[in-house]
């Protein structure tokens, strides 16, 4: 069971697990009765009344028919998921800086492997309310995430890159070569394994986002599927088992280490001049 590591009583999510215990403690009924009533797992039903999960609609429909509470857990669920919106990336990265291994596919550099002038590039691609000091605090964040790599033990790091992250340089070349360098040389530490997943692979099961695998000190997996503009943080088994598999299926139709870094100088070639 994965720890849900946010502690804002006053969320939304706090609120709805709240709500679930005390409607089930004032009807009378005991985790097991629930489950009998629901048809769904009493300890499933438990993660749900302490917040370690947020469920799903049908989930709260079939609570809110039981409890008679004509949609109000539809409701609260509505406004917890929102949330879960704004604060899952913050999620993830807690459970990223403590992750002993990490398995990522990336369809956009990753933040990780970023220099500080390509990640400003990127972080300057869209206007910011706070101007130029808004940009530079992000930059600091993002290039100060990456202090994780260097734990002692270091994570065990496997990242592969669609060829698509490789043939879309910013248009400053010079910031565009210390990148590519910067993978180069992140790729000689014992702890990273650099791969590049080729257009001539074809269609695959990951195609149109990013995924992370991540494995916690106690054994436990989550996974963060990533759009453009969305972000979605999972801890169910099965689910992470499941994308555990399209990760391995993807890493059979990469280029291996040795022919990726091969690929990456070719391309750092090309932008020479």
């Amino acid at each position: 069971m994965v720890e849900h590591l946010s502690g804002d009583d006053d969320s939304a999510r706090a609120t709805l697990a709240i709500e679930l215990r005390r409607l089930r403690e004032e009807s009378g009924k005991s985790l097991a009765q629930l489950s009998e009533d629901t048809s769904y797992d009493r300890t499933y039903l438990h993660r749900l009344e302490t917040g370690e999960r947020l469920s799903q609609r049908p989930v709260m429909e079939a609570l809110d028919a039981v409890y008679g509470t004509g949609g109000l857990l539809v409701r609260l669920w509505r406004l917890a998921r929102q949330e879960t919106f704004i604060d899952r990336f913050q999620q993830f990265m807690l459970f990223e800086a403590k992750a002993v291994i990490m398995h990522k596919f990336m369809v956009a550099m990753p933040g990780l492997l970023q220099t500080e002038d390509y990640a400003r590039v990127v972080l300057s691609s869209e206007p910011k309310p706070g101007g130029d000091n808004e940009v530079e605090d992000q930059v600091a964040a993002r290039i100060g995430r990456q202090d994780l790599l260097h734990q002692d033990p270091p994570p065990t790091v496997r990242i592969i890159l669609d060829e698509g992250v490789l043939r879309r340089p910013p248009a400053d070349r010079k910031v565009w070569r210390g990148q590519l360098s910067h993978i180069m040389d992140s790729a000689s530490s014992s702890n990273m394994t650099i791969q590049v997943l080729p257009f001539a692979a074809g269609v695959h099961d990951l195609m149109g986002g990013s995924l992370s695998l991540l494995w916690l000190p106690d054994g436990h997996a989550v996974a963060y599927l990533e759009g453009s503009k969305s972000g979605d943080l999972i801890d169910d088994l099965h689910e992470v088992s499941q994308l555990r598999l399209s990760y391995d299926r993807v890493r059979d139709l990469a280029l291996p280490p040795p022919e990726s870094l091969a690929f990456i100088q070719r391309v750092m070639e090309e932008n020479a001049s």
